[in-house]
C-alpha cells in the first residue's frame, strides 16, 4: 500500500513536533509560568512572520493546480494578514511596549529578528523557485503543526487568561477545517508526484518544521541580533 503524501510529510517532521510539545515555552503557556517578555517576543515576531507567510501563500495561490485551490490559498493569504492585524491590536494592547534596554530602548526590540528572517527567507525562496508541491510542503508545517499543537494545548489550556485566549485561537474548528482542506489537497497532489518529487517536498517540510521549533525557542531565549544595527 502506497503511503499517502501527507503521511510521508508528517513522518519528516514528527520528531520535531514531539520536541515542540515538550518545549519550556509551551509548558510555560499551559502552567501560566511563561514570562510575559517571552510571550511578547513571540507575538511581535509572529506578526512579522505572518506578513511574509501571507506572501508565500499568495505565491502558492498563483501556482495552484485548480481555480478552487487558487481561491483557497488567496483567502488563506488574506486571513494571515487579518490574523496579524488582529493579533497586534489585541495582544499588544495588553502586553505594552518593549522594555528599555540598558542605555535606552533597543532599536531591534520590535524589528525582524534572526530566526524570523531566516524562516521567512527560506519560505519565500522555496515557493518562488520550487514547484507547487515544494511550496506547499514548505508552508504546510505552519498550518499543520499549529493545528496539532493547538489541539494538545487546548486540552490543558492555561490558568493565565491571556495565554488561554491565545491557545483557543489556534485550536478552534474553523482553523482545523482549513488544515484538513490543505491536507486533502496534499494527498490529491501526491498521487501525481514521482518519488523524487515527494522526497524533495518532504525535505522542505522537515526544514520548515525545524524552523517552527526554532521560532518557539527564539522567543524563550529572548533572541536578539548578535551585533547592533548601524
Amino acid at each position: 500500500m502506497t503511503t499517502s503524501f501527507s503521511d510521508q510529510l508528517w513522518a519528516a517532521g514528527d520528531a520535531v513536533h514531539r520536541e515542540i510539545l515538550v518545549h519550556p515555552f509551551l509548558r510555560g503557556l499551559t502552567d501560566g509560568s511563561l514570562p510575559r517578555a517571552a510571550f511578547r517576543h513571540f507575538v511581535v515576531q509572529d506578526s512579522h512572520y505572518l506578513r511574509d507567510y501571507a506572501r508565500a501563500l499568495a505565491v502558492c495561490a498563483a501556482k495552484a493546480p485548480t481555480e478552487e485551490d487558487v481561491r483557497a490559498f488567496a483567502n488563506d493569504a488574506v486571513g494571515a494578514l487579518a490574523a496579524e492585524q488582529e493579533m497586534h491590536a489585541d495582544f499588544m494592547a495588553e502586553l505594552g511596549p518593549a522594555p528599555a534596554a540598558p542605555g535606552g530602548a533597543s532599536k531591534d526590540a520590535d524589528g525582524v529578528l534572526p530566526t524570523t528572517r531566516a524562516y521567512t527567507s527560506y519560505l519565500l525562496a522555496t515557493v518562488y523557485s520550487g514547484s507547487f508541491a515544494e511550496g506547499l510542503a514548505a508552508v504546510l508545517p505552519c498550518y499543520w503543526i499549529y493545528a496539532r499543537v493547538g489541539a494538545e494545548l487546548l486540552a490543558k489550556s492555561s490558568p493565565d487568561p491571556l495565554y488561554a485566549r491565545w491557545i483557543a485561537s489556534y485550536a478552534d474548528e474553523e482553523f482545523q477545517s482549513v488544515v484538513r482542506r490543505v491536507l486533502r489537497l496534499a494527498d490529491r497532489l501526491g498521487e501525481e508526484l514521482s518519488e523524487a518529487e515527494r522526497r524533495r517536498a518532504a525535505e522542505h517540510f522537515a526544514v520548515t518544521a525545524r524552523y517552527e521549533w526554532m521560532f518557539w525557542d527564539a522567543a524563550w531565549r529572548g533572541e536578539t541580533w548578535p551585533v547592533p544595527a548601524s
